[in-house]
């Protein structure tokens, strides 16, 4: 079954997952932007690919300026919030934008590693600003970097000539060595992509 708000599609246990997970973070990070929020779930499914070839949130991810991002949360954490809004609150303050937790965590879409995972994520990224996290996930040779050369863009993104693209990142190229992980992660995609 598909949760869907106008054209934004994502299953029911991936909009659970994420929106907990936005809860989770909201709790152990003070005043967490959008951009912060994007940047900590992109992370996430990266680090969880890399290390058991299963992918946290399942999200796919275009190349952007400040990208890797989740479109579809992109623009519904930009917006009035459809999708989230029971899960998180959007504060506009003295302090800028940022969201609270809306209700409880509730950790039934999490497993043990997946919330050890967030732990180690809050841990290493969670002080750092949007902006050291963006220069994190564009380093050379992560995915990100890697799809925008591969598709002729990183130029014009770092040019600020374009802000996006339609262009996915291929964080399958993580595990590209690991012929055991890489079948985990196609295995997971038959059944929940």
């Amino acid at each position: 079954m598909e949760h869907t708000k106008g054209y934004i599609k994502l299953t029911k246990t991936q909009l659970e997952k994420v929106g907990n997970t936005g809860i989770y973070l909201a709790n152990k990070i003070p005043f967490l932007s959008k951009t912060k929020l994007l940047k900590l779930l992109y992370i996430l499914d990266e680090l969880s690919i890399k290390r058991s070839g299963i992918p946290f949130a399942n999200l796919k991810y275009k190349v952007w300026k400040f990208g890797p991002v989740s479109e579809e949360i992109f623009i519904d954490l930009s917006s009035e919030m459809n999708m989230f809004s029971e899960y998180l609150n959007k504060v506009n303050d003295e302090k800028g934008g940022y969201f609270t937790p809306n209700q409880t965590f509730s950790d039934d879409e999490f497993s043990d590693a997946d919330i050890e995972l967030m732990n180690e994520v809050v841990e290493r990224f969670g002080n750092q600003t949007s902006k050291e996290l963006v220069k994190h996930t564009h380093r050379k040779n992560a995915p990100w970097y890697n799809a925008a050369l591969r598709n002729n863009v990183l130029e014009p993104l770092n040019n600020e000539e374009t802000n996006n693209t339609e262009f996915l990142v291929d964080l399958t190229e993580l595990i590209a060595h690991d012929s055991q992980k890489q079948q985990l992660y196609q295995d997971y995609q038959e059944m929940f992509g």
